[in-house]
């Protein structure tokens, strides 16, 4: 190392503290999920004693087996798979579509298109217009409740035309048109291949956003077999949280040898299987994010400045 570039005994102290303090927030972050992972891989009636908590003390897999032989939980994850899997090819479909044609300079009321698009998304006609909305279409008893909102996103066309703009040369598709290509040969075979970074930024914010998004099935949607798991698990976790509040007396003095023989009996509780219905809902993501994170870093500078 040069001279001029070795660093001072300030900055060292600095490089120490800066790894110090990250290394201990980011475990500090990666305890709760770690607690989580445990519990659902330990025996339910023995987590409840208490003191677990790096490794199960009585390793099990019974809580997984319990929650995919529930076939709410099983109705639920499937609709998630669906729900993000077609989300995630329509959302980028209609960005790529929808980016391409605003990057084109020549397109004809390029700035009145993109006012259109943008307006509507800085004023939203509030909650109950949109429920209307969603009943007239007939979409609430729909898994399509899911799908038709979701694919379009403003932001998305947005970032995808500025990764167009300023990562591939125009002159490209000038070469292409006068060789005769159409627009939807030149995007799918010149600007999508060109565009990896942003496309897998894109599918990994749409992917997150659909899979852990509960509010519409919990509002939105009466129909059980139609919930995503995220809205599975949050009335879980809420009714969870509300079963303490709403014990009676008559509950209270249920006779000991009544709650012992439970106990004898059961060793998945309730606790064991939200832990690994939890983990059910997170894995997925947890897969799939390190295969999208080098694309994702560069996705996410789109936009910023160059040197």
């Amino acid at each position: 190392m040069l001279p001029h570039l070795k660093k001072t005994v300030s900055q060292q102290i600095f490089d120490a503290f800066n790894i110090a303090f990250l290394g201990a927030f980011g475990l500090l972050c990666f305890l709760p999920f770690w607690y989580v992972l445990i519990a659902s891989f330990n025996v339910g009636t023995d987590f409840t004693k208490g003191g677990v908590y790096l490794f199960p003390r009585l390793f099990t897999l019974e809580n997984y087996q319990q929650a995919f032989k529930n076939k709410q939980i099983v109705a639920a994850f499937t609709v998630s798979v669906i729900r993000t899997a077609s989300v995630v090819a329509g959302g980028l479909l209609v960005s790529a579509l929808a980016a391409y044609a605003m990057h084109v300079r020549t397109l004809p009321g390029r700035a009145a298109i993109f006012m259109f698009f943008y307006i509507p998304t800085i004023l939203s006609g509030g909650l109950i217009p949109y429920y209307i909305l969603l009943r007239t279409l007939k979409l609430t008893s729909s898994i399509l409740i899911y799908i038709l909102p979701s694919i379009y996103g403003f932001f998305n066309i947005v970032l995808m035309r500025i990764y167009f703009d300023t990562n591939v040369p125009s002159d490209i598709r000038e070469a292409a048109s006068i060789d005769g290509a159409s627009d939807l040969k030149i995007l799918m075979r010149i600007y999508l291949p060109l565009a990896t970074p942003v496309l897998a930024t894109l599918a990994l914010f749409i992917g997150v956003g659909n899979w852990n998004e509960w509010f519409t099935g919990a509002y939105f949607v009466s129909n059980k077999d139609l919930w995503p798991a995220a809205t599975l698990l949050q009335k879980i976790l809420n009714e969870a949280a509300a079963r303490p509040a709403m014990s009676t007396d008559a509950t209270a003095g249920s006779s000991s040898a009544n709650m012992n023989a439970l106990v004898m009996t059961q060793t998945v509780t309730s606790q064991s299987l939200q832990m690994a219905f939890v983990m059910i809902l997170t894995m997925p993501i947890i897969v799939v994010y390190p295969f999208l994170q080098k694309y994702y870093v560069k996705g996410i500078m789109v936009g910023s400045i160059k040197g």
